[in-house]
Order: structure tokens, then C-alpha cells, then sequence
């Protein structure tokens, strides 16, 4: 069978043995959202027809194209475990299913989910059975709740703005992997570039007792540290005699194995790699390994039009960190959406800059269970992807302003603290960008959305920002947002300027049916020159810590990319990349 996404999806934690479930599933639509009552997980359901994983059912690639609000949709498939993993425990995987979901395996409920962005699984074993066997998944989703993050989804039928098509049920890969009684559930790994030295967190679940644990760091396949103790240690140290430091120059990364033992018997082996590099703020300047770096990103929105949220292939993720950096950026706001791990693969590979951000829009924060929700999912997200060198912020918000009135201003200040804490707790080694762009609570990074089309204005705008002088800055809703306080100051959203080709027969292009920002150019001159002159304004500013221009590629209405949606090269990309590979405010090359 031709399967979709072949790859391995989790490349940091990888097991040689794993069977993948994608491919054609049958599945069934429930409007009413009825199907538990009617019993179709335990009984079975009548299906609609073929689906395939793991394209959402928005989408072209899943075959359906159903553009309407989902409530509720019910997939089912068969397999069978493979004889050779007899005798071990078999979890099943999911890269992401949207929103809630629950599972059966052969009409035994096996475990539920809620979020729907992050990976999950469940053991299956004592729901199976020799030979064929069936998993049923239904999956909830209802983005007009207020209870759930939805990102960019469309709470009205037709997308709108800055909101595009829907996506619901899975949307990621759905694997098997056979484990043992105790196995290696997850391992945290923090560099000290510093101390020429790795941090190592193990977790081990199950029955640990009398196995060991080994680890080794590799150097172009060469052992250059190692270590041998109890499975049961809570953290060790692998010390190096000489640091190769990952950077954008240079992304080189070290191969982790790690097994766990009894006796001479390995028990697991899981394989990863990491790479050392710190990242940490002094004044108003972001430092990558000790050195101050300018950072060049562009909004990604990460929508596919065949895919939605889902890229075709794995190449396609590959593709596009390429085409951002052949127009001069070296790196990338993650934005409104979790990026799959296999994203920040190549990002790793690549030497890309990134921010992790969460698709928080859709929630309330005058619902504590939408609060609750958001901050439950957002901890998975930096456990999930904290080990990826090229991640060097995060973002756990966007835009929040007046969401629910200004009675909610309190909630929304509680949150975003509680939020921003809860982040340094679990990854003390990278900056925080509280809420990007607008109001502020607490934050290592004052970030600005600005799109004022006329560079005189923007550059007025910007020329009082000054780390001695605070309080002169721009600010984004001065009485409430916590005033600048001398950090990196980041224009990190900017530009947008709407641009497509008229039509071959010369009308006009229909503004109603395409969007983006400032009067229509007159020519792709005007483009140049507009995007020249903005873009100069911040890097030109001895003051200014970065930018991230909008965007890398149109989003389907949204036309202000610098390529179409299907990834053609709107502009030429080498008078692009001599625009934004500018030097930065230092006056020393952009990063």
C-alpha cells in the first residue's frame, strides 16, 4: 500500500520497531454527535466511506474536502501486530488529533485526549487479541466554544481575514511501537555550552527495579562521553573535552543512544541527538552562544492547500524552511499553530531559528476551563519540544487584547502570569514572549505588531525606542500592557503587504475575495521599494533586536506573502534576500 507520511514521526525519540497506521480508514460524520449513545465504539458504526490519515476531512488529500463545522467524526481500521512482538506491551501513537478523542480497540475503551495540537498515546495491549484487530476513534471539536485553542480556524462557515478553513480529527500520523514492561517514556536533554557539558533527564515508566541505564554522545558516529548507572537516576551528566557549539553557520548535532538493561538483556532503545547552544538575554540583546544575534524571522503560518495544517510530504516541510532562508531569514515565528516535530527536524538540520508558538486564539480567558485548557496543552508543547536546538523562544500567546470586555482584563493578567511562570519552570533556558505583540504582562521580550504602510510613519514610530529612556517607546495599549522595560525590543510582526498578479485579461483584482494589508501597490516596484523602506527602518535602529516580516506565503485569502500558497516565488528571491539579510541594529552581519 502507497502510505501517506512514511518517516518516522518523532525523530528526537526514535524506535527502530513501529508500524504505521496511516492510509485508508473508513469513517463516519455525526452531526449530532450521538454516535457514543448509539454505541458505535463498542458496536461499530456504518461507515460513510474512505478517509485517508492523517489528512484532516477539510482537506483535498483526505478525499472529502467536508468544509462544514464538524462536530463529531468517527474513524475505524484493522490491523494486526506483528508476531515478532510477541510478549511486549504495544502503545498506540498519535501525532495530533483535533480536538478531544477517544478510543477503542476491539469495543474496549483504551484511553481519551483532549488538544489538539500535541502528541499522545495509550497502551493496548490487554484490548488485544491474535489476529485482526480494530481501532475505532471519534474525535470532538467545536471551535466556536470558547473552551478550546483553535489558532487560525474559522469560527464562521467561509474563512475571513486572518481566519482560514477548519481542521478537525487527526491530522498527524497514527503509529504502533511494541515496548517493554519498563521502558524510556521520555528524556529531557539541556545543554551547558558553557560547561562543555549535557544535562541528561531520563524518565522511565513501569517496573524499574535491577535495570540499568546507558547513555552515549556521539561525534560522527565516535563515543565522545558515556554513562552507566541505575535506571532510577533522575539526572546525569555527560561531560565533553571539547564543545562543538550547533548555530546557524554551523547546525551540527550530537547522536544520543540510550538503552535500558537487564544484565546483558537490552530492555529498550530509543535513539535521538542534540545539539549545544545557549540562547540568553543581556540588556536589549538576544545572545546565541554568547554572541549577540540579530534576528531576521518570518511569520509561518504552516497552512498547505492540500493539506490545511498537514504537509503532503515530509519534504514539503523541508521546502519551505529552504525557501525562507534563500530570501535572507534565519529563522521563523511558528505561528498559530503547533509545528510537527518532524518541522523542527529540519529546522535542527538546517541551523533555523524558531519560535515556539501555541494556537491560542478560540479561547476565553474569562472561562476558567478555557484557561485551564490552554495552560494543560501548552505544558505538553514544551515538554514535547524543548530538546530542538533551533527553538530559541516561546510564545504561549498572541494578540490578546480585550477578549470578553474589559471585565476579563484580571483573568487574562492571572493567565498570562501563571502561563509565563509555568513556561520558565519547565524550560528555564530560553526566553519567554509573553503574549506577542500587544499586551504585555509579564515578558523577556517587548514584541510590537505594526503594519502602518508608510515607512515615514513607521520609522517615527520606532525612533524613541531606547533602553535608557523606557518609557518613550511604542508601546501596543499603553494602559494596560506592562511598559517596556529596556529588553529586546522585536518588531515581530510587520509588513504584509498585499500583492497577487491581475488577471491576464488587465481588470482589477477583486478585494473582497483577497485580503492584506495597505492599498494594492502599483507595480512590484512599489513592493520592492515599500518592503525596502520598512524593513530598513529595523535594521537600520542601533536599538532593535530583530524583526519578523509577514509573511513567508499567501494563506488562502490572505495575500501578502512573499509566495503564492502553492510555494511559488512571487518576487525575485535574490533581490528579496539582499532586502532582509541586512545588517541589524549592531552594524555586524544579521545573524
Amino acid at each position: 500500500m502507497n502510505l501517506p507520511r512514511l518517516e518516522y514521526p518523532r525523530p528526537q525519540f526514535v524506535r527502530d520497531e513501529w508500524l504505521n497506521l496511516n492510509g485508508e480508514w473508513d469513517y463516519a460524520l455525526d452531526p449530532g454527535d450521538s454516535g457514543v449513545e448509539r454505541g458505535w465504539g463498542t458496536e461499530g458504526f456504518a461507515p460513510d466511506g474512505k478517509i485517508t490519515v492523517p489528512f484532516c476531512p477539510e482537506c483535498d488529500r483526505s478525499g472529502l474536502r467536508q468544509r462544514d463545522f464538524i462536530a463529531a467524526i468517527w474513524y475505524r481500521r484493522e490491523f494486526t501486530i506483528p508476531v515478532e512482538w510477541a510478549g511486549r506491551r504495544i502503545r498506540l501513537n498519535f501525532g495530533a488529533v483535533d480536538y478531544e478523542c477517544r478510543v477503542w480497540v476491539n469495543g474496549t475503551p483504551v484511553g481519551g485526549h483532549e488538544g489538539g495540537s500535541v502528541s499522545f498515546g495509550f497502551d493496548i495491549t490487554a484490548a488485544l487479541r491474535d489476529g485482526a484487530n480494530e481501532v475505532v476513534v471519534l474525535a470532538r471539536d467545536d471551535v466556536r466554544s470558547g473552551l478550546q485553542p483553535g489558532g487560525k480556524q474559522s469560527a464562521t462557515y467561509q474563512p475571513r481575514g486572518a481566519m482560514y478553513w477548519r481542521i478537525t480529527g487527526i491530522w498527524q500520523t497514527v503509529w504502533l511501537e511494541p515496548v517493554a514492561e519498563a521502558y524510556l517514556g521520555a528524556v529531557q536533554v539541556l545543554p551547558d555550552l558553557d560547561g562543555g557539558s549535557f544535562t541528561v533527564l531520563p524518565e522511565v515508566l513501569g517496573p524499574a527495579a535491577g535495570l540499568e541505564l546507558g547513555v552515549k554522545l556521539l561525534e560522527d558516529g565516535e563515543v565522545v562521553a558515556r554513562w552507566e548507572g541505575g535506571a532510577g537516576t533522575p539526572a546525569l551528566n555527560l561531560q565533553l573535552e571539547d564543545v562543538r557549539a550547533w548555530s546557524p553557520d554551523d547546525p551540527f548535532l550530537y547522536d544520543l543512544d540510550f538503552e535500558l538493561l537487564r544484565g546483558n538483556e537490552t530492555v529498550d532503545r530509543v535513539a535521538s541527538y542534540a545539539g549545544s547552544r545557549k540562547v540568553h538575554i543581556e540588556g536589549n540583546r538576544v545572545l546565541l552562544n554568547n554572541k549577540p544575534i540579530f534576528l531576521r524571522l518570518v511569520l509561518d503560518q504552516g497552512f498547505y492547500p492540500e493539506g490545511l495544517w498537514t504537509a503532503p510530504t515530509d519534504a514539503d516541510l523541508k521546502a519551505d524552511i529552504e525557501r525562507s532562508m534563500a530570501v535572507g531569514f534565519n529563522g521563523a515565528r511558528l505561528h498559530q499553530k503547533l509545528f510537527k516535530e518532524r518541522f523542527h527536524y529540519w529546522a535542527d538540520r538546517l541551523g533555523y531559528l524558531t519560535w515556539g508558538e501555541f494556537p491560542d486564539w478560540g479561547m476565553d480567558f474569562g472561562k476558567s476551563r478555557s484557561v485551564a485548557n490552554q495552560q494543560r496543552e501548552w505544558a505538553a508543547v514544551v515538554r514535547r519540544d524543548r530538546n530542538h536546538p533551533s527553538i530559541i523562544a516561546w510564545t504561549p500567546y498572541n494578540e490578546t487584547t480585550h477578549t470578553g470586555g474589559d471585565r476579563h482584563l484580571a483573568e487574562h493578567a492571572r493567565a498570562v502570569m501563571d502561563t509565563y511562570e509555568l513556561t520558565r519552570a519547565l524550560d528555564p533556558t530560553r526566553p519567554v514572549n509573553d503574549c506577542s505583540g500587544y499586551i504585555h504582562v509579564r515578558t523577556d521580550i517587548q514584541s510590537v505588531h505594526d503594519y502602518e504602510q508608510d515607512p515615514q510613519v513607521f520609522a517615527e514610530r520606532y525612533r524613541s525606542v531606547d533602553p535608557e529612556k523606557p518609557e518613550a517607546a511604542y508601546t501596543r495599549f499603553p494602559e494596560i500592557s506592562t511598559p517596556y522595560a529596556g529588553e529586546p525590543y522585536i518588531v515581530d510582526e510587520y509588513g504584509g503587504t498585499w500583492w497577487e498578479e491581475r488577471p491576464e485579461d488587465g481588470a482589477g483584482t477583486d478585494r473582497a475575495g483577497s485580503w492584506g494589508y495597505g492599498e494594492r501597490p502599483a507595480d512590484k516596484e512599489d513592493v520592492y521599494t515599500r518592503i525596502s523602506a520598512l524593513t530598513g527602518v529595523l535594521t537600520g535602529h542601533s536599538e532593535m533586536a530583530g524583526f519578523c516580516y509577514t509573511q513567508l506565503t499567501d494563506v488562502e485569502q490572505e495575500r501578502n506573502g512573499l509566495y503564492t500558497y502553492d510555494r511559488k516565488a512571487k518576487f525575485d528571491v535574490e533581490r528579496l534576500r539582499r532586502i532582509f539579510a541586512g545588517t541589524g541594529g549592531t552594524g555586524s552581519p544579521a545573524g
